[in-house]
């Protein structure tokens, strides 16, 4: 009798067990899932690096962090998800940092910082990923992504325009030189009107040291006075410019940003000859308007480091 006793008991015992088991089974996708939602995305941004290479980040907030103790910095709960060009996908928890956002492995090995809309990569003290700064989307018709590290900017620029990131400006006359990376139009975007396709484009420049940073100063004596004006919420001085010689008639605007050191400015070349020195039929007049359109759609898309 006591054994059968001491036997249901037991019975009894693992079927509790057994049933408690289950229930916390029931539970625990509930409990993985509210710890899921809890980890909101926040944000998520497309970095072009030197070298060509990508960064694809999600930022994630997470949880409210535990009340610091007096002279402690918060810790931190965030954590960031990346896709990067070389097919690697990684998840980092951000840790503690005194300037920027830092996020790492637990063993370090590995650093993604972000500050402003830059951003670097580390791995094992060797920066990987450099230069990176953030590239809008695609607004359409400008699928191709610029990004230079040392002058700080990355901005978007249609199909077969051609880079140079050695342009110097130089109307201004020697020694007043202005160094910038131009962006020119396609040959074939000239070709039956009177544009040309030589020179026509768009230039990101830059001007050391310049106290009052503003349109005029990329300009000669002969320009239009700056102006300010505010487009997509950007404040900017913006002067223009115009010169004929020879049957060539040349139209600058340029685009200065205020309170940046260097001094940085984004100009509209259009460089364009006497139609009426063709014979009639010959060329058509070109679209001016869209052109500026264009220029206008590149100039939207740039983006500054910090």
């Amino acid at each position: 009798m006591k054994k059968t006793y001491v036997g249901v008991v037991a019975i009894l015992l693992v079927g509790v067990i057994a049933l408690a088991w289950l229930l916390f089974q029931k539970k625990s996708p509930d409990m993985n899932n509210e710890a899921v939602k809890t980890d909101v995305l926040i944000s998520q941004v497309d970095y072009q690096c030197d070298g060509g290479k990508i960064i694809n980040a999600k930022y994630y907030q997470g949880p409210k962090a535990p009340q610091a103790q007096p002279g402690e910095m918060p810790t931190p709960t965030g954590s960031v998800q990346l896709i990067l060009s070389d097919g690697r996908q990684l998840n980092l928890p951000q840790t503690i940092s005194a300037s920027g956002i830092r996020y790492a492995t637990t063993s370090e090995d590995l650093i993604f910082w972000s500050k402003g809309n830059g951003a670097f990569i580390t791995e094992n003290n060797v920066q990987t990923y450099s230069g990176c700064i953030a590239i809008v989307a695609d607004p359409g018709g400008l699928p191709q992504a610029y990004e230079n590290g040392i002058a700080g900017f990355s901005v978007r620029y249609p199909a077969r325009y051609t880079v140079n990131s050695s342009y110097q400006y130089q109307a201004m006359g020697p020694g007043k030189e202005i160094n910038g990376i131009k962006f020119t139009i396609p040959s074939e975007m000239a070709t039956g009107t009177n544009l040309s396709g030589f020179d026509t484009g768009v230039s990101v420049e830059s001007i050391a040291n310049a106290s009052d940073c503003k349109a005029s100063l990329f300009l000669d004596l002969g320009s239009s006075a700056s102006t300010e004006i505010t487009d997509n919420d950007i404040q900017y001085s913006v002067a223009t410019s115009s010169g004929a010689g020879a049957g060539n008639f040349y139209q600058e605007t340029v685009w200065a940003m205020p309170g940046t050191n260097p001094c940085l400015a984004i100009r509209y070349f259009i460089h364009s000859t006497n139609i009426a020195n063709y014979p009639e039929g010959v060329v058509e007049e070109f679209n001016r308007q869209a052109l500026i359109d264009q220029f206008d759609a590149i100039r939207r898309t740039l983006i500054l480091s910090e």
